[in-house]
């Protein structure tokens, strides 16, 4: 395959999930992992430069979380450098 069709296509693709986790919806790629949306609680944070208390209101952020035989075959394969 050429590879600015490559580009386009993985550049569409990641656009697509993209658009998917905006409107609310996980993306489950079977084998590989699943792009999903995690809910962080609201929180108290710190400014240590002013010496002041925040609140840091609940959200959601975009997360990858790799299947179980995507994480085995990383261990098995890649070794760990000194």
């Amino acid at each position: 395959m050429d590879k600015a069709d490559v580009q386009a296509t993985v550049e569409s693709f990641m656009k697509e999930v993209r658009g998917s986790l905006e409107s609310g919806e996980n993306v489950y790629l079977r084998g590989f992992g699943s792009f999903i949306i995690k809910k962080r609680a609201q929180k108290t944070g710190r400014n240590i430069s002013k010496n002041t208390t925040l609140l840091i209101p609940a959200h959601n952020i975009p997360s990858f979380k790799p299947s179980k035989g995507f994480v085995e075959n990383v261990k098995k394969k890649v070794r760990v450098k000194d």
